[in-house]
């Protein structure tokens, strides 16, 4: 199935590593039913995968001028620590398939839509900060996802180039950066199935990251490195 010998590893973070999109989705419905509106589901929808100050530029024009953005902002902060708890969910096969892949000396990096500060919090939260050969934000590229910037530089800080990486992605525009980058790119769809347009650049669509192992299971028979 993989065209090309796999070299390493590439994630997404929210909703393929970390079960956050639906905790998202409650905080942004319970910022907003806070000041008084509703925000419908698919609108959440339609922020996944997109950076956080895109989103509040969405929000902001779905709500127009009147809606006070900084209280939102606080609210929304409030309902997401209050949702999180003392610890941020890992999704299910994730820790099984970073364990395998440090087995195997296959590095593994994220390529995530998150500001830096952020995304090594919810890393560090989740026990996964530890586990990547690096991280690669948008803080570090000049154009966020759907552009290919942040897994062309994640494929650059593993060393390797980005036909021979797996690129593992759970939303429609995330996907289409990974297929950008030239990466060999697979969907775990979290919450939003793939569009037609998108699932036509998968080289797989896959029900959850076990599912992900067994298939590297497959063409990892033996260590990359001693």
């Amino acid at each position: 199935m993989f065209e090309k010998p796999v070299e390493a590893v590439l994630f997404d973070m929210d909703g393929l590593l970390l079960d956050t999109e639906a905790l998202y989705a409650r905080s942004m419905q319970a910022a907003a039913g806070a000041l008084g509106r509703d925000m419908p589901l698919a609108f959440c929808h339609s922020m996944i995968g997109v950076p956080a100050q895109e989103c509040y530029a969405m929000i902001r024009e779905f709500y127009g001028p009147e809606l006070d953005l900084d209280a939102f902002r606080a609210q929304f902060s409030v309902h997401f620590r209050r949702l999180r708890e003392d610890r941020i969910p890992v999704k299910p096969g994730a820790v099984e398939l970073l364990d395998y892949l440090r087995e195997r000396g296959v590095p593994t990096a994220v390529a995530t839509s998150a500001r830096r500060q952020p995304a090594e919090h919810h890393l560090a939260h989740a026990g996964l900060l530890g586990r990547f050969t690096a991280i690669a934000t948008v803080d570090d590229v000049e154009r966020a996802k759907p552009h290919p910037d942040v897994y062309l530089e994640a494929a650059r800080r593993v060393g390797v180039a980005p036909a021979h990486c797996v690129a593992l992605e759970d939303s429609n525009i995330g996907l289409t950066a990974a297929h950008a980058a030239g990466t060999m790119a697979i969907m775990v769809p979290d919450m939003v199935p793939p569009t037609p347009e998108v699932r036509a650049k998968c080289l797989h669509v896959a029900d959850d990251l076990h599912a992900v192992l067994k298939l590297l299971r497959g063409v990892l028979a033996e260590p990359l490195s001693s």
